[in-house]
């Protein structure tokens, strides 16, 4: 699990930590989890490592999702993606309009397979993050995990 953002600290990630939470409520782990400033080639990096590392079934990333000059997480992590999973955006940006309305265009949140793991950025606010989890990334974790498995 990997926190983008240039001002969270381990104390005030509140998003990795539900994001933390809620997979171990859901019976997963946590291999690993670190905080890096919004700098694409350091998160290029990052990803790039724990990829390919064989703990590893998947990687969550949140932060750096939106449009702001800083905002470069996407294309990092679309980088990476072998198979994009488009109705994970899609669906989330349905679901971000019923909480805040218009400004669910501004999320860049996606998904996909890189290297054979599962691979999503989500947007740095806590509620997005719950959002993302409880409603879409949960419910399917088991069965996306038995889909690459089957390879």
């Amino acid at each position: 699990m990997l926190t983008v953002s240039d001002t969270r600290s381990a104390s005030t990630d509140h998003s990795g930590e539900a994001i933390r939470r809620l997979i171990e409520q859901a019976g997963h782990r946590v291999v690993d989890h670190d905080i890096l400033p919004d700098d694409p080639h350091r998160v290029r990096e990052r990803l790039s490592a724990w990829l390919a590392d064989e703990r590893f079934d998947g990687v969550i990333v949140n932060g750096g999702s939106g449009i702001s000059r800083r905002d470069r997480t996407h294309e990092a992590v679309a980088a990476l993606i072998d198979q994009r999973l488009d109705g994970f955006g899609e669906l989330f940006r349905m679901l971000s309009w019923e909480q805040v309305g218009s400004a669910a265009m501004l999320s860049r949140a996606l998904g996909g397979i890189a290297g054979g793991k599962l691979l999503f950025a989500l947007p740095g606010s806590t509620a997005a993050v719950e959002l993302a989890m409880q409603r879409l990334i949960l419910p399917e974790l088991g069965h996306l995990l038995a889909e690459l498995a089957k390879e």
